[in-house]
């Protein structure tokens, strides 16, 4: 949308709300922001925005941030942000780098085994009874794998004639992808339940996924090694901080 930031929306006792307040409030709702940057949502925020400087002003007028209770408050959020700034102060220097993390990936092969990939078209249908008998006519020629699907199968891929695509390990619950490890391409398999229910499966592919592409995982490597270094960095300063301030757990 194009609004102009620097216009003003409201005014709350002479004093504007602009264009760009409402951005930011935007800005905070992360994910949520998509449903109210229209002018509908943009209306919703404005009003939230007023009501806000409202009760601002109100507290000022009557001089609550000398009240002991809120004191209270401000310390307890003060020490809070303090803290965290601090936290961050302790980490901030930590580096990974492009060595590292392609050391990383050359040291632990394993972890980046993508394993076996699959394509298979299946039936779901709620009993093993009409599982064997599907799988009966396909095996015998009475009816395409295809046509079954359509016209038997409860799962939406029937649309497709039960081709469900390629899938990797993980991707679908345990049961179906080990009958598919199991299988030769072009197989029918025999009934195999899940918790969805009775499945027959034809597999039409079956291939070793073979390693990941560096450029795949890098991103990936250098997250959680900048994680590990972030956590070693930040158990290092508690260890320094105890010898400046002892600590004594009663």
């Amino acid at each position: 949308m194009n609004n102009n930031p620097d216009r003003i929306v409201a005014q709350v006792a002479g004093n504007p709300i602009m264009e760009s307040d409402i951005d930011e409030a935007l800005r905070s709702m992360g994910q949520r922001a998509q449903s109210y940057n229209n002018p509908q949502g943009r209306a919703i925020l404005l009003d939230q925005i007023i009501a806000r400087r409202l009760f601002l002003m109100d507290a000022q007028k009557n001089l609550m941030e000398r009240e002991p209770a809120f004191k209270e408050q401000l310390k307890r959020v003060k020490d809070d942000m303090l803290t965290n700034y601090a936290i961050q102060k302790s980490v901030e220097r930590v580096r990974v780098s492009d060595e590292e993390v392609k050391k990383f990936y050359e040291e632990n092969p394993e972890q980046f085994d993508a394993g076996l990939t699959f394509a298979a078209s299946h039936i779901l249908v709620n009993t093993e009874e009409e599982a064997a008998e599907i799988r009966e006519k396909i095996v015998s020629g009475e009816v395409t794998f295809e046509d079954a699907a359509k016209s038997c199968s409860t799962c939406p891929s029937k649309a497709q004639g039960g081709d469900l695509g390629e899938f990797g390990h993980g991707q679908m619950v345990p049961e179906f992808e080990e009958a598919c490890a199991a299988m030769e391409v072009g197989e029918i398999s025999a009934p195999v339940k899940t918790q969805f229910g009775w499945h027959v499966i034809r597999l039409n592919k079956k291939e070793e996924g073979g390693k990941m592409a560096f450029a795949d995982v890098k991103d990936e490597i250098r997250q959680a090694l900048m994680g590990e270094k972030q956590q070693a960095a930040y158990q290092s300063r508690i260890n320094q901080l105890k010898i400046l301030f002892p600590v004594d757990k009663l």
